[in-house]
């Protein structure tokens, strides 16, 4: 088994700018997580949280000093013209996987067909990384335009692009479009915080309309689970998560299973399975 998306931060750093603040939904999150207090038993993938190239480096100062941290998704501003160096830099290191624009933070939608700098992805292609598109259902689009434009870059879909409660008509035509590219996957993550309160009193229902339609469009062979730890628990817990996608996969042969669980995301960023 393979976490492949979870969260480590320490608030002291000071580059959690999402965390500010005091109260609100977020408060039970705002405090330190380290890899000591995840709940799983396998290896994950450790996923930038801050918009930084400190924090990049935070993650992976853990990672070389954890074992079960198999990789880290990081964050280089892909608009700078340093971004190539940047990225040969960190591939120099074997736990660097990928980068991550948080782009569901900025107001352009269109900015991932406009601002990254074309010999950056170039760069990111060149040195085997991965990309990981922080995006919701109005980026959807957008992202197939940049999977098309740039084919030898490993794209997956970060929290199957946060489908809303509602009219999903959108969703699914932009995951349906994307999915046709079988260079594409997505992340079976960080579902469980985006339904509506009523939709939490009985999760099941709500994500199988949801994972069903995922199955179809990418197959057991590109999806890939993760938990989104801490964030999940604004929602729930780990194993509850756990146990709600074993009901979701429960359809499936268990080599399917397996690779959903690990196998996939293991390939995807080219860690030891």
């Amino acid at each position: 088994m393979l976490d492949a998306h979870c969260h480590f931060w320490r608030l002291s750093r000071g580059d959690y700018g999402w965390l500010n603040g005091t109260g609100g939904p977020l408060a039970p999150i705002r405090r330190d997580f380290l890899p000591a207090d995840h709940p799983g038993a396998g290896r994950v993938i450790a996923v930038q949280a801050a918009p930084s190239p400190a924090e990049t480096g935070f993650l992976l100062d853990l990672a070389a000093a954890e074992p079960r941290i198999a990789g880290v998704v990081g964050w280089i501003d892909l608009a700078d013209p340093g971004a190539p160096r940047a990225i040969a830099a960190r591939a120099g290191d074997p736990l660097f996987r990928g980068i991550r624009p948080m782009l569901q933070d900025i107001p352009d939608t269109g900015w991932l067909l406009e601002a990254p700098r074309p010999e950056a992805l170039r760069a990111l292609a060149d040195h085997g990384m991965r990309f990981d598109a922080l995006v919701t259902p109005r980026h959807l689009p957008v992202l197939a335009r940049f999977a098309a434009r740039n084919p030898d870059l490993p794209l997956v879909i970060d929290h199957a692009a946060k489908p809303q409660p509602g009219d999903k008509a959108d969703w699914a035509a932009g995951m349906r479009a994307l999915a046709v590219d079988g260079r594409v996957f997505c992340k079976l993550s960080g579902l469980l915080t985006e339904l509506s309160p009523a939709e939490r009193a009985d999760p099941l229902p709500a994500l199988r309309a949801i994972a069903d339609p995922l199955l179809d469009w990418f197959g057991p062979g590109r999806l890939i689970w993760g938990s989104d730890w801490p964030v999940l628990t604004l929602a729930g817990s780990y194993d509850e998560w756990l146990d709600l996608t074993g009901a979701l996969l429960e359809g499936l042969a268990a080599p399917e299973r397996h690779a959903v669980m690990g196998g996939n995301a293991a390939r995807f960023y080219g860690v030891e399975p």
